[in-house]
């Protein structure tokens, strides 16, 4: 969910994630014929080994969620220096978003009591896959968090695109070892989706154009149009 991608776009984003979302859930609690192709899918793509363990390590809390409090409190800290109205915001964005996490996967898990892959002993619980959700809002947050710190356009390209590789190769590690269904992982990206797109609201809101160089004032982060400026914002 890059940051410079246009405001109105989010609704319809967030719109379609939660009708994804729902139509998989549905399709879960209903054995429905996404299930069935979701199996074969899995089927063909499971083949556990020490890399895709690896993979979906990237998803455990104690590897995810530091890199997001490091950009918490790096963020918290570089806003109240600056002087920054509620700087506090942003970085607050992000943590409630990660709270949220287990709020709505663990009841979600209970509802649905959907069965593990056959790589995996037999158990229930796994729809949707909390290592997926984890991943994508504690590496997408804390994206989504110093995009507007970093000044070049390399620089904030190459940040998404390793949030992307991240939360890519958590999923592919976790459908690939067998420890989750992969209709488990997309249903989380829904999920994450939502999450973010609040985050980037609380930082487009609080602040404007993306992000403040040092020595600009509010008034010139925008055109005569009220647009961003092509300053403002990862390019």
């Amino acid at each position: 969910m890059p940051d410079s991608a246009p405001p109105r776009a989010l609704p319809a984003l967030v719109g379609l994630a939660l009708l994804l979302f729902a139509l998989i859930t549905w399709q879960v609690l209903a054995d429905g014929p996404l299930v069935g192709v979701d199996e074969r899918l899995s089927g063909a793509l499971v083949h556990p080994d020490r890399f895709s363990e690896l993979l979906s390590d990237l998803g455990n809390v104690p590897v995810a969620v530091p890199v997001l409090v490091v950009a918490l409190a790096y963020t918290a800290w570089r806003g109240r220096a600056e002087g920054a109205d509620c700087w506090w915001l942003p970085p607050l964005a992000g943590a409630v978003a990660m709270m949220l996490v287990p709020a709505l996967v663990a009841p979600l898990k209970e509802w649905t009591d959907r069965p593990g892959t056959p790589a995996v002993p037999p158990a229930v619980g796994y729809y949707p896959s909390g290592h997926t959700a984890t991943a994508l809002v504690a590496y997408g947050a804390a994206t989504l968090l110093l995009l507007g710190r970093l000044r070049t356009p390399v620089v904030r390209r190459g940040l998404v695109v390793l949030c992307a590789v991240l939360v890519l190769g958590t999923s592919y590690g976790l459908v690939r070892r067998g420890y989750h269904w992969p209709l488990d992982v997309v249903a989380s990206w829904c999920l994450g989706a939502v999450l973010l797109a609040g985050v980037r609201l609380v930082v487009r809101r609080t602040t404007p154009g993306g992000r403040t160089p040092p020595g600009v004032s509010r008034s010139r982060r925008r055109s005569s149009s009220g647009t961003p400026s092509s300053r403002s914002g990862p390019s």
